[in-house]
């Protein structure tokens, strides 16, 4: 009802400003005709006059109507330049602030509940630095400053800090207006205030955002480095920490611009992707695929046998395939191309300082404009009682525990059911290992939609893994008959025994022993970063898995080539790193694979679309091969052919994904995969016909009426 009656207010109050021709009031050619009246009113009573005219000027301002420019300029008229000065920039601060508030009460919640994930963004920018945008907003007098009034009030900025920042921002502006009233008497028109001078000044006032920017920033970094004393020189361009996928992408990007860069790495070059995840587990699944087809030849109308095999030659082909792998992430690889590559643990000491404890045992110190921080991360393992004292292998050291082994692991426990553990569970289960799962959420691959997680729930199933949902492990224990694990649903406790427990629950940022807590360098899990991937040091960037927020190698490298540039040229040119279009693929067989929104999270997003789905066991490829299990799942904007998302389960999902990430990247519909030509016959001819099924159910049935009466008609 409070609103209600606001709004009658403001409308009753606008509608007789029309009405009684108030309007005709505020014309140049008004206060020209009577600027002799108001002197004379102004020297008669003086605060009285000024009074009121402040009052007038706060009511047009709060209620947005036309004539704030036009009083501007005859309060210097009336007033001259200092005391009009004076009276403008309060009375329109104050109308300006009153607007801004109305708007609020009236409109943000409603405007927020409809369209706050959307307008998610806008209200972080507006929370960090909304002072900035209202300054600049409010220096260029040519942008509608009712319009900001309104839309201001929409955002979460203060409600001080706007009248603050509307206060000083608008002072150039009425400088400009109340000035150019002052020669009232000799402006014919509007026009006559733009005169040389004065466009000058306009001029001026749209490079001011420019320059506030370049000092904020100043002010910034000069608070930030304050303690610390900057190098009059520097040894090199670029230091980078961590030679994974991030470290590599950076430090080959500076090598190819010809910057002296030096790249330091503690353990193994490639990283957790060559030495412990993607390589290694890929070689694994080949192996156990090539095992299960075996056992399966039926399938194929071959007999099934039951393979020998050696655990112990199966692990060393996963070795020798890290092996021919290596050399592309080799020191000698990276020093051809110009890296200069150090090994050994480093740690930054001040924001240009890097100090490396080399394996040779002597310490050294490099002097850098840029550091990236390329650490990874490691596996997690959950604090459970007992858990060290019976032991357990992680996805970093079982590829070397195991190798030894002559046969696969018995009985086998994998704590996890996210992507690794997926993969992981299933290759042993078809290796010939006793596997059980165990996840404590109520199904495995959280992140995909439920049919999804129940897909491949059933695909592990059926190679022999018992996977445990909704159970939660309390501790491992070791007694006379073994080791075990206690797992525990609801109020009912289980025992599983085990020869091998491999922790896949997730992996956790490496963000001790880099100096990040005495440079004062936030992290929570991972390193925080801006849009820019940089620290709270301009000059220190973070990328990968020690970034976030996905622990992907292709984000990795995604991410370098951003920290890379911005490091190396960001003084004059920097990039916001996108994440608008990221694919991951889960390797379990069928293949998950993804990219841009499932239904689940267009759900919690409250993003409105369309579903359009094709099976596998329609396509003649998918037939032939054998491999009809699984779907594409596409979500589009309703009524228009724009991808929002893609979910692909089934043979080779991963590389059909790459069609639709390209699509979605250059903003490409389905109209467009439909009209490209498909090898026949194809796995990749599914993305064509999802888009197929997309426009028969969106056929013109119209259209399609007329052409039926037409062809009868043509044939008499």
């Amino acid at each position: 009802m409070k609103k209600i009656i606001i709004v009658l207010v403001i409308i009753g109050a606008v509608i007789g400003f029309f009405v009684f021709d108030l309007n005709q009031l505020l014309t140049l050619e008004n206060i020209k005709s009577h600027q002799a009246e108001f002197q004379q009113w102004r020297d008669s009573a003086p605060v009285l006059v000024s009074l009121l005219f402040f009052t007038a000027y706060v009511l047009i301002t709060a209620l947005s109507l036309p004539g704030a420019a036009i009083m501007t300029l005859a309060a210097g008229g009336l007033f001259g330049l200092v005391w009009a000065f004076v009276i403008v920039s309060f009375a329109s601060t104050i109308g300006a602030t009153l607007a801004f508030l109305v708007s609020r009460y009236l409109l943000r919640d409603s405007v927020q509940k409809r369209f706050g994930d959307r307008l998610g963004p806008i209200n972080k920018g507006i929370e960090r630095e909304g002072a900035f945008y209202l300054f600049t907003l409010r220096l260029v007098p040519i942008f509608p400053f009712f319009l900001i009034n309104i839309l201001m009030g929409l955002t979460p900025i203060k409600t001080f800090t706007y009248y603050w920042v509307s206060q000083l921002g608008m002072l150039a502006g009425t400088v400009v207006y109340v000035n150019a009233g002052t020669q009232l008497a000799k402006i014919e028109g509007l026009s006559g205030i733009l005169s040389p001078g004065l466009l000058f000044s306009f001029a001026l006032l749209g490079v001011f955002p420019l320059l506030a920017k370049k000092m904020t920033e100043w002010l910034k970094k000069r608070k930030v480095y304050a303690k610390w004393s900057k190098p009059a020189k520097f040894d090199r361009n670029l230091i980078v920490i961590g030679a994974g996928a991030a470290g590599l992408v950076s430090s080959y990007i500076a090598a190819a611009v010809k910057a002296k860069v030096t790249l330091i790495e503690a353990h193994k070059m490639g990283g957790d992707c060559l030495n412990y995840g993607c390589v290694p587990s890929k070689a694994l699944i080949k192996s156990a695929k090539l095992v299960h087809h075996m056992k399966n030849g039926e399938h194929y109308g071959v007999e099934n046998v039951d393979p020998e095999f050696s655990f112990k030659k199966v692990m060393a082909r996963v070795h020798r395939i890290i092996s021919t792998v290596a050399p592309h992430d080799s020191i000698e690889r990276y020093t051809s191309l110009g890296v200069d590559v150090l090994q050994g643990y480093a740690k930054v000491v001040d924001p240009w300082t890097v100090e490396v404890q080399l394996d040779s045992g002597e310490k050294k110190r490099l002097t850098t404009r840029s550091i990236i921080i390329a650490a990874g991360a490691r596996p997690f393992v959950p604090p459970l009682p007992g858990v060290e004292e019976s032991g357990y292998l992680t996805s970093d050291t079982l590829w070397e525990v195991l190798a030894e082994c002559d046969t696969v692991p018995n009985r086998l426990v994998v704590l996890g059911g996210g992507p690794i553990g997926c993969e992981l569970a299933q290759c042993f289960a078809r290796l010939g290992a006793q596997v059980t799962q165990v996840e404590m959420v109520d199904r495995i691959m959280i992140r995909e939609d439920v049919e999804v997680s129940e897909l491949a729930r059933a695909s592990l199933e059926q190679d022999g893994v018992t996977v445990l949902t909704g159970h939660s492990a309390t501790r491992c224990v070791q007694d006379d008959t073994g080791r075990a694990i206690i797992v525990k649903q609801g109020e009912m406790e289980k025992r599983i025994d085990y020869d091998v427990l491999i922790c896949a629950v997730g992996r956790a940022a490496r963000l001790s022993g880099y100096g990040l807590e005495e440079l004062g360098i936030s992290t929570d899990r991972t390193v925080v970063t801006n849009e820019y991937l940089e620290t709270l040091y301009p000059n220190i960037f973070a990328a990968g898995d020690v970034a976030g927020p996905f622990q992907f190698t292709h984000t990795a490298g995604h991410q370098a080539w951003y920290a890379s540039v911005n490091a190396l040229f960001g003084e004059w040119k920097k990039f916001k790193v996108d994440y608008s279009v990221i694919p991951w693929t889960t390797f379990i067989d069928p293949e998950v694979a993804r990219v841009g929104l499932n239904e689940q999270e267009a759900r919690e997003q409250k993003i409105d679309y369309e579903i359009t789905r094709f099976g596998f066991d329609d396509l003649d490829r998918a037939i032939a091969d054998g491999a009809v299990q699984g779907f594409i799942k596409v979500l589009t904007v309703p009524g228009k052919d724009k991808i929002l998302g893609v979910t692909i389960v089934g043979e080779h999902g991963g590389d059909l994904l790459a069609e639709f990430v390209l699509a979605m990247k250059h903003g490409l519909g389905l109209n467009k995969i439909l009209g490209t030509i498909h090898t026949y016959p194809t796995l990749s001819e599914a993305n064509k016909y999802v888009a197929g099924e997309w426009k028969k159910a969106h056929a013109p049935e119209k259209i399609l009426g007329w052409m039926q009466w037409y062809h009868g008609w043509k044939r008499g």
